[in-house]
């Protein structure tokens, strides 16, 4: 693929490509699951993308947590245009009822993907970015907005940095790298920051059982956070405690009950992450865990030995020593780098604005969504998107799937054929434990005319030039979903 980028010798080098140019790329930003399934989707529609890539490698927010295996079988975990693209290639797929680790992945899925011919050109590792904007302009700037390239900003780890052009800008970099803080009313708690630098807080899904054994084993560990990757840690603690009897576990979290956290258990369609709730009932029943329930903390104090935990609950104050601490409160999304883009955003979530009130998760309790695709994820900046876990900002539930038949949508889009881009379809397993029956916003076909949009991306026709895609904010039509609620986890 044509470097679309001008070096000249200075450390900042600039795209002289203009609007009216074609073969500009559609920029996909990151190289996990749902940003690789959207470079397979573009290819099938004949459309560029190049992705770009943080990491030295492919999947690299899921190599630090690759000891963990996933609770959804393979044939959730599998976009079909990447398999038609690895199957050509020879490929043989994975037992679909099968369940992943993280690493197996990667490396049965996302690098053999990396490596087919139609994708190998298109990834660049290595290459972070760092804003969004449209060439030459802010985003107060509105006259030819949608007609002019995209502009990518990109820094290498030797702190050079890249302008890179595009007709689109696809963003799947996911929420990794932007835990949520500890403290209450969604801040960092006073010393938070110390407690981290001293080692006293971990990242979040450490690997318990493996490399970072001798970090828990013997210790007592707090584990913070009311999801799936907290009751993942609470049960490798809890192998790790018949192994080391002096290990001790504590779990806090701000609600008064951790039954939720048990999820639907038997009822649950995917039996591991039913059965998942059902080994950590256990263990709090055992006494293997102690809970800390109505547990907010307010501070912490990292000493040489040890964590001082101070937090508020409902019957006094109270003080934790603890000798780590695993965070597991979610994440939220990195919007610094889109500064300069036009967006609507959800005010609750920082979602996209159709898509936030449905993954609300103070009104959603399990994490129900109809299906979507490119018009429920449109931005008032035309070819930009926000895809994959990003997409559903603060919410803390997301399947991979979902992410899948998004980008599907938006490649359909972008090549021109909106009747395919709005006949959005997901099928996803049921929890058991669904508490509401409520139908959401969606998207429902255009009817197909003969003089269908060619797309922003689209090649130029001479006999029709291409129209600029999403010259208009979408108006999404409000029915009754019948897809069946269903609560996803947060890490595949």
């Amino acid at each position: 693929m044509a470097d679309t980028t001008t070096h000249t010798s200075t450390t900042t080098t600039t795209s002289t490509d203009t609007a009216a140019a074609t073969g500009l790329p559609v920029v996909v930003i990151g190289a996990g699951p749902v940003g690789l399934a959207a470079a397979a989707h573009l290819i099938e529609r004949g459309l560029a993308p190049l992705v770009l890539e943080a990491g030295e490698q492919v999947g690299a927010a899921i190599r630090d947590w690759g000891h963990t295996r996933l609770f959804s079988p393979w044939r959730y975990n599998l976009d079909a245009a990447a398999a038609r693209l690895l199957e050509a290639a020879g490929w043989t797929a994975p037992d679909p009822e099968a369940l992943p680790t993280g690493t197996e992945l990667v490396e049965q899925y996302l690098q053999p993907l990396a490596a087919t011919e139609a994708l190998a050109d298109r990834i660049r590792t290595g290459a972070r970015v760092v804003a969004v904007s449209r060439a030459g302009m802010d985003k107060t700037r509105t006259a030819g907005r949608q007609d002019t390239p995209f502009l990518v900003r990109i820094q290498r780890p030797d702190g050079t940095v890249e302008d890179l052009h595009a007709c689109a800008v696809i963003d799947a970099s996911g929420t990794w790298t932007t835990p949520n803080p500890l403290g209450q009313a969604g801040l960092q708690a006073p010393g938070e920051a110390q407690a981290r630098a001293a080692g006293r807080i971990t990242a979040a899904l450490p690997d318990v059982l493996g490399a970072d054994r001798a970090r828990f084993a013997g210790q007592h560990v707090l584990v913070v956070g009311a999801g799936h990757s907290a009751a993942n840690t609470l049960l490798e603690l809890g192998a790790l405690a018949q192994d080391d009897p002096g290990t001790r576990i504590s779990w806090a979290v701000r609600s008064a009950d951790v039954s939720k956290v048990y999820g639907g258990e038997d009822r649950d369609e995917l039996a591991s992450r039913g059965a998942l709730g059902t080994r950590l009932r256990q263990l709090v029943e055992s006494g293997t865990i102690e809970v800390h329930p109505s547990f907010t903390i307010a501070a912490f104090t990292p000493t040489a030995g040890a964590l001082t935990v101070h937090a508020a609950t409902p019957a006094a104050d109270r003080e934790l020593m603890v000798d780590v601490l695993v965070p597991a409160t979610g994440f939220r999304p990195d919007l610094g780098i889109l500064a300069e883009l036009r967006l609507e955003l959800d005010p609750a979530v920082d979602a996209p604005r159709k898509l936030g009130p449905l993954i609300d998760p103070e009104f959603h309790s399990c994490g129900s969504v109809a299906p979507h695709g490119e018009k429920m994820l449109a931005h008032p900046e035309p070819g930009f998107y926000i895809t994959g876990m990003k997409s559903y900002g603060r919410a803390p539930t997301f399947l991979m799937a979902t992410g899948y038949e998004q980008v599907r949508s938006i490649a359909a889009a972008l090549a021109g054929d909106q009747a395919a881009a709005d006949n959005v379809e997901l099928h996803l397993p049921e929890t058991g434990v669904c508490s509401t029956d409520l139908g959401g916003s969606c998207d429902t076909p255009a009817p197909a005319t003969p003089d269908a949009d060619q797309g922003c991306c689209a090649p130029t026709v001479a006999a029709e030039p291409a129209v600029a895609c999403c010259a208009a904010e979408p108006e999404p039509i409000t029915i009754l979903s019948t897809a069946p609620a269903t609560r996803v986890s947060a890490c595949c």
